[in-house]
């Protein structure tokens, strides 16, 4: 049996299976700059597909050129966003908060210095640290919120997380009124510009995420590996039941594929590839569905999708409230339900802009805002040994959701089904489809306190 002497868990109770309380200051603190650095990720996300047409247009893409860099960047996304799970697991939640508001950062330098295909393709697949960057915070808050000494987020844990996840609408705003600013002082040809000034926050935010702190069930975590590690099995297996911790091996993807996890890691994969059929539809999509499918002007449509991301951010609210009173998966079923309801009113509605408006805005607001208690209720999927890695995957596959879903309703088209029943079927019918999904996923893990 080796000797090497393991230095224990800071504050951690080994004796008695106590975490130490995390106080007020350090919660608050945690929770705004996962608020910042997911809107700034969203920003920067958005962004890129804003200015993918001017882009295109500087190196002289047709559009399949362009089609196609923007599916080998998604592809690139996905298989970064997967390795952060690992890394955030192994190496701890401060460390991978540290990386991924950074990797988003440099990012956004990387891209605007692109020469071409190759070199903007690569750039943009580390903005995956940016899109991992909800999985880590779901992670991350969740162990905190559990042990806050402030009983009010303890006992509104998806309400207070749902704070963090208005950053996406808000996000999306801030890169379309950015845009539009850079556009004005230097032309519509300076996208270059406008991704150097979006790692300047980035780097501010980077930089104040340096005082966050371990969470103690990663200490623990990484304490019982070592006594693993160094032979002491008898002793990490007393320790775990003392805490009630499971004790899985090292992180990795065949861990969220074993025995306990296998369900939930299969369940919510397949909800995300389906439910982004809806996501591409609507909010990818959007301003084509508007002018093509209902015949709103161009700026009226830019209008209804503002006012949309501010009911948006409603929807996260509401939802993530709702998810603490009857239930997340409740929550999330029900939201999807109805979104596929109000979808389906939209396309085969009336034209009539107020009708068009409060549709458009309550399928976004059922659509996007049960993600707030989604991206919480994956934490608690997954023991603390392997929930980074088993959120970050299953959130990746909102990446080949996305090309399916535009793969799908392309073909549809190209069928003569049309625009308007295409997007029924693949829109509607992946909201609905994802939402029954979710009735199979099983809460594995409460998150130890």
């Amino acid at each position: 049996m080796s000797t090497t002497t393991i230095r224990e868990p800071e504050d951690v109770q080994l004796d008695t299976g106590t975490f130490p309380a995390i106080g007020a200051a350090e919660t608050k603190r945690g929770a705004t700059l996962a608020f910042f650095a997911w809107t700034l990720a969203v920003y920067d996300f958005i962004m890129f597909g804003t200015l993918l047409p001017r882009i295109a247009e500087d190196f002289g893409w047709n559009q399949q050129t362009a089609l196609l860099a923007n599916t080998l960047v998604s592809v690139g996304v996905f298989v970064v966003v997967i390795l952060v799970g690992l890394f955030v697991d192994r190496l701890g939640r401060r460390r991978g908060m540290m990386i991924t508001i950074g990797g988003a950062a440099l990012s956004s330098l990387l891209t605007a210095a692109s020469t071409g295909v190759a070199s903007l393709v690569g750039f943009r697949a580390l903005s995956g640290f940016g899109m991992a960057e909800q999985s880590v915070n779901s992670t991350y808050l969740n162990e905190v919120f559990a042990l806050t000494e402030i009983e009010g987020i303890r006992k509104r844990r998806g309400f207070f997380y749902s704070l963090v996840q208005t950053g996406w609408p808000i996000g999306a705003l801030l890169a379309a009124a950015f845009i539009a600013g850079i556009n004005g002082l230097f032309g519509p040809d300076s996208w270059r510009i406008a991704f150097l000034v979006a790692t300047v926050p980035a780097l501010f935010v980077l930089f104040l995420r340096k005082g966050i702190k371990e969470t103690p069930q990663h200490r623990l975590n990484t304490y019982l590996r070592q006594l693993r590690k160094s032979g002491r099995t008898e002793e990490a297996a007393g320790i775990a039941a003392r805490f009630g911790v499971v004790e899985d091996e090292r992180p990795s993807l065949r861990a969220i594929f074993g025995k306990r996890y296998a369900r939930n890691t299969v369940v919510l994969s397949i909800a995300w590839i389906v439910n982004y059929f809806g996501i591409t539809t609507t909010s990818v999509l959007g301003t084509t569905m508007l002018e093509d499918v209902k015949g709103v002007d161009t700026s009226m449509s830019l209008l209804i999708i503002v006012l949309s991301n501010v009911v948006g951010a409603a929807g996260y609210l509401f939802h993530g409230w709702l998810g603490d009173v009857i239930g997340r998966k409740t929550t999330i079923v029900g939201g999807w339900l109805l979104a596929g309801v109000c979808w389906t009113l939209f396309v085969l509605g009336p034209d009539d802009f107020g009708y068009v408006l409060v549709t458009y805005m309550l399928t976004l607001f059922f659509l996007l805002g049960p993600y707030a208690s989604l991206l919480f209720l994956q934490a608690e999927c997954f023991d603390s040994s392997c929930r980074a890695t088993g959120s970050a995957f299953v959130t990746a596959m909102g990446q080949p959701g996305s090309i399916i879903g535009s793969a799908v309703l392309t073909a549809l088209v190209a069928g003569n089904v049309g625009l308007g029943p295409a997007a029924v079927i693949v829109g509607a019918g992946g909201m609905v489809l994802s939402g029954l999904i979710m009735l199979a996923t099983k809460r594995v893990a409460v998150i130890e306190h």
